[in-house]
């Protein structure tokens, strides 16, 4: 699947934070959320991360990223805990103040009242610049810049955030000319494959190969298949049973059941 998104040249990264995720207190839910909403649109994470509470690092990541012009979702270290460092790392890595934004702090006050001060408050200190992702569970909100999102790592309030961000900034992250599409081929090993393998990469460069064996009951079977542009898939899988049946290779279309 195509991991360049809006514009055919971005990345989509994941950055995942907190040591809890590493100490296994908490098991990360993002991933599996970014993939289900960027897959009807052609696209899948170029990378993921899941660093600590380390305010260096998370620069360092951001830095590059924003660098390389990647869209980075990035989850977690907003809040106002001590141990919550992705806000000032944010403003770090992009050359920025961190600044109290009148509207968050509209917003927090709003929600919270007189309990919004001294501490509730800190989560409005924010990037200079930067744009407000609404939050429907709390409204406080997370923010983002230059195609860098920056959500709680609660899920509950950040996957509706994910729902606003695929509807308003990155509503024209959209592939319609993508396509995947495979085959199943029966009772070889991979290693029987490398060569007509090669040969299809080498002569669809802009195509991605996916072979992905397993066992059903006793039998071997690979799920072989190309993605990409539409057309140009069409073609290498309308060769590839060709192929198939001059190596003698047994080979359909639907996932074959343990028994058959």
């Amino acid at each position: 699947m195509n991991q360049g998104c809006a514009t055919g040249e971005s990345t989509v990264g994941i950055l995942i934070i907190g040591d809890e995720i590493l100490s296994g207190r908490r098991t990360d839910q993002h991933l599996a959320a970014v993939i289900t909403r960027l897959a009807p649109r052609g696209c899948l994470p170029g990378w993921v991360q899941i660093i600590g509470d380390d305010a260096p690092r998370i620069e360092r990541v951001l830095r590059e990223s924003r660098a390389l012009g990647d869209i980075v979702f990035c989850f977690g270290g907003i809040g106002a805990t001590p141990d919550d460092l992705t806000r000032a790392a944010a403003a770090e890595a992009f050359d920025r103040p961190l600044q109290r934004h009148p509207e968050a702090v509209h917003l927090i006050e709003t929600e919270f009242g007189t309990q919004a001060h001294p501490h509730r408050i800190l989560m409005a200190d924010l990037p200079y610049g930067a744009g407000l992702i609404p939050n429907p569970v709390n409204r406080v909100p997370g923010f983002y810049l230059d195609q860098h999102f920056f959500m709680p790592g609660f899920p509950s309030m950040a996957h509706p955030m994910l729902d606003w961000i695929m509807t308003g900034p990155l509503a024209a992250l959209d592939q319609r000319d993508y396509r995947e599409q495979s085959l199943w081929v029966l009772d070889v090993s991979e290693s029987t494959l490398i060569g007509l393998m090669s040969e299809l990469c080498q002569n669809y460069p802009e195509l991605k190969l996916f072979s992905l064996p397993t066992r059903l009951g006793v039998r071997s079977v690979i799920e072989l298949g190309f993605k990409g542009a539409a057309l140009r898939v069409a073609e290498v899988m309308s060769l590839l049973p060709v192929r198939l049946d001059a190596l003698g290779i047994r080979h359909q279309l639907e996932r074959p059941d343990a028994e058959s």
